[in-house]
């Protein structure tokens, strides 16, 4: 007769263990297993803010520099026309500075020849005039001079004016050399016979004279003044005392 077979019941210390081994982790505690299998810790590491980077934005400190820098340039240029205002209308109160007067009065033409190479030598005595109606202001007549006389847009003859001191209301007058020489003058030539004929030549008389102001004790910087005088003669003859008629001066000043 075969055995039964036997069941043994299963002792409570043998249930325990059994237990035991069932209920072991996998994983030790406080580690976990990662998708890759790899092990760490239990808790996933804290996540950290990031903040992104903005660089320093200096624009509105420059603008603000900017508008400093210019705000205080236009004020000093104000403040600096003001005094040059206040100045001016000191100088001008007080010394009530007056335009200088010149004309062209006579001239003698000592030569005036055209020689075999079609060239015209010319030399006149012009007598000029120049007056100075200031009370309190003193004109020195510096070197660097230039004066000419033109006709019909060519020029016959140039010189200068000396060196002097012109004081309160004074009266000077120059009787100045100007010699000069034009090439190809035959048709130069023949229009002022022409004109003679007709018994008006017009001349034109061009200066440019660099001057400094005088100011009581104060010597002022160099300034010119542009002078240019029209006027006609009746005749162009040599070694003739010509007068100069209907002379007309304008008169500039330039720094």
């Amino acid at each position: 007769m075969a055995d039964h077979q036997r069941i043994h019941p299963l002792q409570e210390s043998d249930a325990a263990a059994t237990c035991n081994k069932a209920t072991i982790p996998l994983v030790a505690r406080g580690s976990f297993r990662s998708d890759s299998g790899g092990h760490g810790s239990q808790h996933p590491p804290p996540l950290t803010r990031i903040v992104p980077y903005s660089p320093s934005k200096p624009t509105r400190r420059r603008c603000s520099c900017f508008k400093k820098c210019l705000w205080w340039t236009v004020s000093l240029l104000l403040i600096l026309l003001i005094i040059l205002g206040i100045l001016a209308a000191i100088i001008f109160f007080v010394f009530q500075p007056k335009l200088p007067k010149y004309s062209a009065d006579s001239m003698r033409i000592t030569q005036f020849n055209l020689t075999n190479s079609n060239r015209l030598s010319a030399s006149l005595n012009v007598n000029i005039t120049a007056r100075n109606p200031n009370e309190k202001i003193g004109i020195y007549y510096v070197g660097g001079s230039h004066l000419s006389v033109w006709y019909t847009g060519t020029k016959l003859c140039e010189g200068s004016l000396p060196e002097f001191y012109q004081g309160h209301r004074n009266t000077t007058v120059f009787s100045l050399t100007l010699a000069g020489q034009t090439d190809n003058a035959t048709g130069l030539l023949q229009s002022l016979q022409a004109a003679q004929q007709s018994g008006s030549v017009p001349l034109n008389l061009r200066a440019n004279v660099p001057v400094r102001l005088k100011l009581g004790r104060l010597k002022l910087m160099k300034l010119k003044f542009l002078v240019k005088c029209r006027g006609d003669v009746h005749t162009f003859r040599q070694g003739e005392v010509i007068r100069i008629r209907d002379s007309n001066c304008k008169f500039r000043l330039r720094v």
